[in-house]
């Protein structure tokens, strides 16, 4: 694989997904039963934040190994297992022994039935780790998803398009109980990747046409924040007809799995990497930067941990505070705790020798953990100008500079990055040329 160059706004675009998963559960722990009817129009938009999860994750796996040859499986999947697999093997540890000696929620008759639930844990992932349930079994599809975009080239609009009809008739099986119990109804209808197929795919085909799709987003951005409304519309005008029973045939509740979301779902991703793009684009101040820097870094531990700092403000009777302050006041603050907490502790973690299996990062020093309180020194170089996709002679002198000896930029290990989805992707791949922030790649440790 060629060199890499890192794709700041798509880093920046993490932190904002996680925002929304971090909202999602914090709503569906805390809000009264009074406000159930308009937390739940809410949660149906929520729900997006794993769609964007699969969407951005599979996105920058195809385009870091779009090249992926057969004598490099071995390597990928042990990387895969590394950044994915054994994070998912502690943080479910970690949560089982939360609640049976932290929280003291759980308890077990004999050990056999300690083993049988955490076994049962494991097969379905507890709670948000189902995420990476999905993307490992994206990982054992990966090479056959790239064999279907070269055997297609040229044809990827017709994929996407069947990607798509799929999409919207999974959507309909799954929300009117079309399918086999055990896909609709049973413990496995969110670890199956059939339900994200649109997202997934549609992420592969988007890392073909990065440069194309990227100048197509900003073109048009109007016309994106446009659409996105009118889904938003469009998918809360479907769940208040069915709350005030006016008709359910469109849909219902708060399913993520229902066809009435996707719209919504499509438009705000772009509309996440327009906000990503405005995030690290020169002209923002060294704070906003540092703040989109610090949020990337973390993701992925702030996606890993959240349930400690929301299941642990649920110990301490938080469901009190909620019922006796407007909401305007505790999900904000519920968030912010749970997020802010996430943060700090993934930096803690970071700087040990546990720092890959728990946070998905390399360990990084010590001296790193309190953030600059000063505007970094400008270099004296000309003022930068727009964002735009940068010239494949400049993306090849960057790459050069991150490479190491075996020819592979130092971004790629999985043990760099702050996500499952690759942040550090091919800078130049038949004639695609990655966009960039505006800024040099950077060492995501």
């Amino acid at each position: 694989m060629a060199g890499r160059q890192r794709l700041d706004q798509v880093d920046a675009m993490r932190p904002i997904k996680q925002a929304g998963v971090v909202s999602t559960h914090t709503i569906i722990a805390f809000t009264p039963w009074t406000a159930r009817a308009y937390s739940n129009g809410t949660l149906l938009l929520l729900h997006v934040s794993r769609d964007a999860f699969f969407f951005i994750s599979a996105c920058m796996l195809t385009y870091a190994y779009y090249d992926l040859k057969r004598t490099q499986l071995r390597r990928f999947y042990w990387r895969r297992f590394v950044s994915v697999g054994i994070p998912y093997l502690c943080w479910n540890v970690i949560y089982f022994l939360w609640f049976l000696y932290v929280l003291h929620q759980t308890r077990y008759a004999n050990p056999l039935r300690a083993a049988q639930s955490f076994g049962r844990q494991l097969e379905v992932g507890y709670d948000q780790l189902y995420f990476l349930i999905v993307i490992m079994e994206f990982y054992l599809l990966f090479p056959l998803v790239l064999m279907l975009l070269k055997k297609t080239k040229g044809h990827h609009g017709l994929v996407l398009a069947v990607a798509f009809v799929v999409q919207v008739g999974v959507s309909i099986g799954m929300h009117w109980h079309l399918f086999p119990a055990m896909m609709t109804a049973g413990q496995y209808a969110q670890q199956d990747p059939l339900n994200y197929v649109l997202y997934l795919v549609g992420g592969a085909i988007v890392a073909c046409h990065m440069t194309t799709v990227h100048d197509w987003v900003v073109r048009n951005k109007v016309l994106v924040i446009y659409f996105t409304f009118l889904g938003l519309i469009f998918a809360e005008g479907v769940y208040f007809m069915a709350r005030d029973g006016i008709t359910k045939d469109l849909g219902s509740g708060s399913d993520p799995f229902q066809p009435s979301v996707i719209p919504f779902n499509v438009g705000i991703l772009a509309c996440v990497y327009l906000v990503g793009m405005w995030l690290v684009q020169p002209q923002r101040s060294w704070r906003i930067k540092a703040a989109a820097r610090i949020g990337s870094d973390d993701s992925y531990g702030i996606y890993l941990a959240q349930m400690i700092f929301i299941t642990a403000l649920a110990s301490l009777g938080w469901e009190k505070f909620a019922v006796r302050t407007p909401f305007w006041v505790w999900l904000p603050l519920t968030v912010a705790i749970a997020y802010l907490g996430c943060i700090a502790l993934t930096a803690l973690l970071a700087r040990t020798p546990l720092a890959v299996p728990l946070t998905g990062r390399k360990q990084a020093p010590w001296r790193t953990l309190l953030p600059r309180l000063t505007a970094p020194p400008m270099p004296e170089t000309a003022e930068s100008g727009p964002t735009r996709p940068m010239t494949a002679q400049a993306v090849a002198a960057m790459s050069r500079s991150t490479a190491d000896p075996g020819g592979t930029a130092r971004a790629a290990d999985p043990a760099d990055l702050a996500d499952p989805g690759e942040a550090s992707v091919p800078a130049e791949r038949g004639g695609l040329v990655a966009p960039s922030a505006g800024q040099s790649g950077r060492d995501p440790a």
